[in-house]
């Protein structure tokens, strides 16, 4: 059962191996900066630059420590191999790491019993091809095997596979992006033992520790920036308390229903219905004490999907202007322990149908339609009508871009208009705008001078740009936040308002972008050349400010 999981993950990983830069991927947090960074930061000879370092190529030198530690398995897999190779391998370390986590943790400590194998192997194989967040790597899918090992110790167990566990993946996860939330929620767990008399557990907090030392000691670039950078940076312009009372009572029915795109759990569907039949067998046959983990997964999955939605409930205001941390850290990632509470609960939820009504076909079925529906989540599904990697990228289009120009790429600056900056830089060009969501803000307010007549047409996109910052875009209140118009696009800028001036303070010379701009001239830009080329998905018309 377990070597069918396996080769079952594998052909889900399939069309990424067979097809490569052909393999259609999520754009979103990936396509549209990750993969770039980790192509910059491998060619920019700063993997291990110290903390004051910086990358020259974007924005006219972006803080080494924005682009995270040198420590972590995936920018390791990125500076040995190709951009798709290394997201492949990085893809596949993660969903077998996953199935193996989770199948361990229901086995010791959940769905002990021998004859409960296909809830088992069932429910991990589904959690492993769960659609994460590609470069969030183990922060979530690795909860379950860490949660395995910690449970081991705090009930005695000592042996040092669950410490060298402990001490490994923090190397392929992020503290920030989970596992802080997940470690905290640890703490609390201790916290409840001790009030519930189990004792002070030394052996249990010391191991919650040392996960914590191990996590700092290879996030030290964001240690430094947290704790010695002076300098205001964007995040200091993140305001997340906006939502009424009643929209986030609805975000939070939204969430707990369909999930959130980091951490997706494509729940909805079949395992929800399955948990809500289980807790109703659960308070039909009185069964709150024996069926206690899984009433406890329960309350936790709908306290964790309030807690995100009324993180951003403007009532937090008073207290956001007074401490000021509780805008710059998102302490709504809570939600990002819910893969695992979810199907955790998804497994106590089909032992408990199965020891009230005896059906073992029942079971098999709802494991197997969950199955089959992730497997339609699968990228290449879901994705095949964004660009391939290669159309995304459209490397040989950005050649013919550089070959024309000819000069150095370090000596000019470029910006795009109507996709993603990521692009050029994935190229080599030097680029004044970026999607970092740490970054100088001074640079933010130099930036806004080129755009701050669009922002004045578009209140959208000022507040966008205004109350947040990540996306450092040359935006325009005609094309608002999108940023993919592909080379069939019939969408023009007749009305763009660009200080053209500010831009070439900041040393800018070329505008690549996706639409024609009627009134470049009036912009104080000329049109060069029209790039396209079949495997591209964009076309790219090139202006020079002049």
């Amino acid at each position: 059962m377990i070597a069918l999981a396996l080769i079952m993950i594998s052909i889900y990983l399939s069309p990424l191996f067979i097809l490569g830069e052909n393999a259609h991927i999520r754009v979103h947090d990936n396509l549209d900066s990750n993969i770039a960074w980790y192509k910059v930061l491998s060619e920019s000879g700063q993997m291990f630059g110290p903390v004051a370092s910086v990358i020259p190529q974007i924005i006219n030198g972006l803080s080494r420590n924005a682009f995270g530690t040198e420590w972590s398995g995936i920018v390791w897999l990125h500076a040995m191999f190709p951009p798709m190779v290394a997201y492949a391998f990085s893809q596949a370390v993660t969903r077998f790491i996953a199935f193996l986590g989770m199948y361990l943790l229901l086995k010791d400590h959940f769905i002990t019993q021998k004859d409960w194998g296909v809830i088992r192997v069932g429910t991990a194989l589904a959690f492993a091809l769960t659609p994460f967040w590609p470069s969030g790597m183990l922060s979530t899918l690795g909860m379950p095997l860490a949660l395995w090992a910690f449970l081991h110790i705090r009930n005695g167990h000592s042996s040092g596979k669950f410490y060298i566990v402990l001490a490994l993946l923090p190397l392929y996860s992020s503290f920030v992006l989970g596992f802080f939330f997940f470690l905290t929620a640890m703490g609390i767990f201790w916290l409840s033992d001790v009030i519930r008399g189990r004792g002070w557990n030394l052996r249990f907090i010391g191991s919650i520790a040392f996960m914590t030392l191990v996590y700092l000691l290879v996030e030290y670039r964001l240690i430094h920036s947290f704790l010695f950078s002076s300098e205001p940076n964007s995040r200091d312009e993140y305001f997340h308390a906006r939502l009424s009372l009643l929209q986030s009572t609805k975000l939070a029915f939204s969430n707990f229903v369909l999930g959130h795109t980091h951490v997706m759990t494509v729940h909805g569907l079949v395992i929800l219905p399955v948990l809500l039949f289980a807790f109703y067998l659960v308070i039909k046959l009185k069964l709150w004490r024996k069926e206690q983990a899984f009433v406890v997964l329960m309350g936790l999955n709908f306290t964790l999907s309030v807690w995100y939605a009324f993180w951003f409930y403007k009532g937090w205001l008073p207290l956001t202007e007074r401490f000021h941390f509780l805008d710059t850290f998102n302490f709504a990632r809570y939600h990002f322990l819910r893969p695992l509470v979810i199907y955790a609960g998804f497994a106590l939820a089909l032992r408990i149908i199965w020891i009230c009504t005896k059906n073992k076909q029942s079971i098999t079925a709802v494991i197997v339609a969950q199955i089959l529906l992730l497997f339609a989540f699968n990228d290449e599904i879901i994705y095949q009508k964004k660009p391939s990697v290669k159309e995304f990228y459209a490397e040989q289009l950005f050649r013919d871009i550089k070959e024309h120009i000819a000069l150095p790429q370090e000596d000019y600056r470029v910006a795009s208009i109507g996709l993603h900056p990521a692009i050029a830089q994935y190229n080599g060009f030097y680029t004044l705008d970026t999607y970092n969501n740490f970054y100088p803000l001074r640079y933010k307010y130099q930036f806004r001078k080129i755009i701050e007549g669009e922002l004045a047409k578009n209140k959208t996109i000022r507040t966008y740009f205004d109350e947040w910052g990540g996306r450092c875009y040359i935006f325009s209140a005609e094309l608002g936040k999108h940023y993919l118009y592909r080379k069939d696009a019939k969408k023009r800028l007749k009305s763009l308002e660009l200080n053209t001036a500010a831009f070439k303070e900041m040393g800018g010379s070329y505008i690549f972008s996706a639409v024609p701009i009627d009134n470049a001239p009036k912009n104080h830009l000329l049109l060069e050349k029209v790039f396209t080329s079949k495997q591209a998905a964009w076309k790219i018309y090139l202006y020079k400010a002049i």
